[in-house]
């Protein structure tokens, strides 16, 4: 099963109701979060959730709403006794961010870690045994990167063939037929697939071609929507999506639901970019911190 808990979805500016982004995806050993906003490692506690479970962090771009709070959660997962290896993927520059971080913020017993940065001029896939991460760039005022989450298909085996050897079933798991009792048992006879889930994070972008091509078929969309449509030509300036922008890409990409976040402050009553979606993309929900979603 995969988990996913929305840990802020201000922009800018956090409210009294809102915090900074950070989206917490759990599936199987693996703990990965996506963005790191101001006071992430506070909500990750509201949650009762140890930051140092955390086994990979994703970061979209460099603006401060989506970083600001990773000095912070990685003294956390120190004083935590993190005592594994972490995965911080993100744009180019990524490396350089860090290491000036570290140099602001001292710490004596820095956590072990691995910094990748994602080259945004090729169809980035980061592949591990049982899921795959999607990277391609967006189109925002800085370097910044959409995700898919993927889940391998996966190939179980009928009842009727459960006490054929441990062995066995393990090749016809990978596709492979066997010989059982002099019979050929062949993957197609005794094997079904379970279709992988598919989760796509979008945060600052303009609509482009690769937020379609991160959410083609996407069970969950977790949409950026900064802005109404009455402001279409401040989402344009600054480069945000407006909630009937991000309801139409997800009816082009036939995605299954639509999560909108990292909404303005100006915004009391964000029902209103619900009611917007809906012209458009009908199965839509706008989050609140805490918010919890499983596949």
């Amino acid at each position: 099963m995969i988990k996913i808990t929305i840990l802020g979805t201000a922009c800018m500016q956090p409210t009294k109701d809102r915090n900074h982004v950070g989206i917490l995806l759990n599936y199987k050993n693996e703990n990965l979060l996506f963005d790191c906003g101001e006071n992430i490692q506070r909500q990750l506690r509201k949650i009762k959730f140890k930051p140092a479970k955390i086994t990979r962090i994703f970061i979209s771009h460099w603006h401060g709403d989506h970083t600001l709070g990773l000095p912070g959660l990685l003294y956390s997962m120190a004083a935590d006794q993190f005592a594994k290896k972490l995965y911080i993927y993100g744009p180019k520059g990524t490396k350089k961010n860090l290491q000036l971080l570290f140099q602001a913020f001292r710490n004596d017993k820095p956590i072990e870690h691995e910094v990748i940065e994602i080259n945004p001029k090729t169809k980035s896939i980061l592949d591990f045994s049982e899921f795959k991460i999607q990277a391609l760039p967006l189109e925002h005022r800085t370097p910044t990167l959409g995700y898919a989450f993927i889940e391998k298909d996966k190939r179980r085996i009928k009842p009727k063939y459960t006490k054929i050897p441990g062995i066995l079933l393990g090749k016809l798991q990978k596709n492979q037929s066997v010989t059982h009792h002099n019979k050929t048992i062949t993957p197609q006879e005794a094997t079904y697939l379970t279709l992988g889930k598919k989760i796509t994070i979008i945060m600052d972008t303009r609509p482009c071609d690769n937020y379609l091509a991160l959410a083609q078929n996407a069970d969950l969309l977790i949409s950026e929507s900064t802005y109404l449509h009455e402001q279409q030509e401040k989402a344009e300036e600054h480069y945000h999506m407006t909630a009937k922008e991000a309801g139409m890409l997800a009816n082009q990409a036939q995605v299954k639901k639509l999560i909108l976040l990292h909404f303005s402050p100006r915004y009391k009553d964000v029902s209103l970019f619900r009611e917007e979606v809906q012209e458009v993309f009908k199965d839509v929900v706008c989050a609140e911190d805490f918010m919890k979603f499983s596949l």
